[in-house]
């Protein structure tokens, strides 16, 4: 009952940080990580540690696998160079560098403790910047880069680390044995998750039960993952290929149902568990500074902020040489022209780290060298990171003026070149049945509807004042005509005409065309 009263309480407190994180402007990820440390030092509560294999292997699988499930697989492809550049070439070099510098400032520290350190701070952690990059009107590309460098950078973090460990122990290291064996752990990771994937659908097709099959999308990521872990491959890997490739067969595999309700269940499970995970790890701060001894806080602040600054640093070092350097070359300069230094610098600045780097940190051996510095230098820079990064993020965007303008008449000329598609073919299919013998009466009944969606739709695509003034009108009726329905509904359910579950049905059916209507109406 402890456990369970513990985990609610900070369910109760993730949602009224959430409340304030969003009424003050900041990254919800800040206001949670601060309240955490703030609540370990509160005399009587009691403690909460981060077992590393839990933060691992039960909050890492889902939140890999909802970013994944919502990639777009085009837009991932086409700018696959780049998030490689990032996901695998940038955490390789931040890995070498921190190790490096960690070296250096800590000489007594193993060459394989200290790039256990640069593996443990190598990956950026993605929720972070998700949490301001979807208030904003960015460009799309930079999104994407952003996107799939968090789909596959703790993998190649996670390898790196598992080296380095393994280095420590056998007390040596071999550099073509390791490359190898990065191949090795990706490959199997993808192995792994193309064929937790490919069952998945299989069995996602023939259970039609929405209720089944949203249990069984979320079976599918643990699945992915332990089995991946178990294998000795990568789980991570193994987790974005399955997400990836459920993302691309929802829409033949799942119902209408399905997706809308499993979405619904999805976002809630994404805020718990990041919630969850962020306040854990404010948390853990008492911990950590209880097993330090033997430094001075001033040396142990100045190493603080010494590998915290060359965290920050090194991501620029990587960046932007990569992304001008790479143009030098005509080829790749006629397919992908260098891109503004605005979006640079943001992508660079975009490198908070979070909860992967902490559970590598947790996990390390009890017996591994200088094991409570490493702890207490990642916990620093995740708290670095974090707060000043995470906090003037969007700071930085306004100012470098990369928020994109809202689109002419409001409604997106993507979504409404694609809504024109839809209707277009709506019609005509309904056109084609009043043909018919026995349809063809209810279908010419049909007909004016779908060609009057048709028609406006149509004119919102060609854009235009009239069309967004014709919009709103239609939004004003339509949902003046839903609200007199549930007005109707509740005064008759109350005088004991209309059962409760015929009351909710109805309520849903309604909730469904309000949904229905905003989204088609922009």
């Amino acid at each position: 009952m402890e456990i369970v009263q513990i985990v609610l309480g900070l369910v109760a407190v993730c949602i009224l940080l959430a409340v304030l994180a969003r009424w003050a402007g900041l990254p919800y990820a800040v206001v949670l990580i601060v309240a955490g440390m703030m609540l370990a030092f509160v005399p009587g509560l009691p403690r909460v540690a981060l077992d590393p294999d839990l933060a691992l292997a039960f909050f890492l699988p889902p939140l890999l696998q909802a970013s994944a499930y919502r990639t777009d697989w085009r837009a991932f492809r086409r700018n696959l160079r780049p998030i490689l550049l990032l996901a695998v070439g940038c955490v390789i070099f931040t890995a070498a560098l921190i190790g490096a510098f960690a070296k250096w400032l800590v000489p007594e520290m193993p060459w394989a403790a200290a790039f256990a350190l640069g593996a443990i701070l190598a990956p950026p952690d993605a929720v972070a910047a998700a949490a301001v990059l979807q208030r904003l009107r960015l460009p799309r590309r930079i999104v994407t880069v952003l996107e799939g460098e968090s789909l596959i950078n703790d993998a190649s973090a996670l390898i790196i680390y598992r080296f380095a460990i393994l280095a420590a122990a056998a007390g040596s290291f071999v550099p073509h044995e390791a490359a190898l064996g990065f191949l090795m752990l990706g490959a199997g990771g993808l192995a792994v998750g193309f064929a937790v994937a490919w069952g998945t659908i299989w069995l996602l097709r023939r259970l039609d039960d929405t209720l089944l099959e949203t249990a069984l999308s979320f079976l599918a990521a643990y699945a992915a993952y332990l089995l991946g872990e178990a294998l000795h491959v990568s789980g991570v890997i193994a987790v974005v290929t399955c997400g990836i490739m459920l993302g691309q067969a929802q829409h033949s595999a799942l119902s209408a149902r399905t997706r809308t309700e499993a979405r619904t269940v999805w976002q809630f499970v994404d805020f718990l568990l990041t919630s969850l995970v962020f306040i854990l790890i404010g948390l853990q701060l008492n911990d950590i500074l209880s097993r330090l001894d033997g430094r001075g806080p001033l040396e142990l602040a100045g190493l603080a902020i010494a590998v915290s600054l060359a965290l920050v640093a090194s991501r620029f070092i990587w960046v932007f040489p990569a992304t001008y350097l790479a143009r030098l070359v005509p080829a790749v300069r006629r397919a992908d022209p260098a891109p503004p230094w605005q979006h640079v610098f943001v992508i660079s600045w975009s490198g908070m780290r979070g909860v992967v780097s902490l559970a590598a940190a947790i996990a390390l051996p009890t017996d591994f060298p200088q094991r409570d510095l490493i702890v207490f230098l990642a916990f620093c820079a995740i708290l670095a990171t974090l707060v000043v990064q995470g906090t003037t993020l969007e700071w930085i965007i306004r100012r470098l003026g990369l928020q994109e303008a809202p689109p002419a008449g409001g409604v997106d000329p993507h979504l409404a070149a694609a809504r024109h598609v839809a209707a277009q073919a709506m019609l005509r299919a309904v056109e084609r049945h009043a043909e018919d013998v026995l349809e063809g009466p209810v279908a010419a009944d049909l007909v004016p509807e779908f060609r009057d969606r048709a028609n406006h739709i149509a004119k919102v695509h060609a854009g235009g004042g009239a069309a967004a003034a014709e919009r709103a009108a239609r939004l004003a009726v339509r949902l003046g005509a839903l609200r007199a329905g549930r007005a109707a509904l509740v005064a008759r359910h109350a005088e004991g005409h209309i059962p409760d579950e015929a009351m909710v049905t109805v309520m849903t059916e309604l909730d469904h065309d309000e949904h229905r209507v905003r989204s088609a109406l922009g």
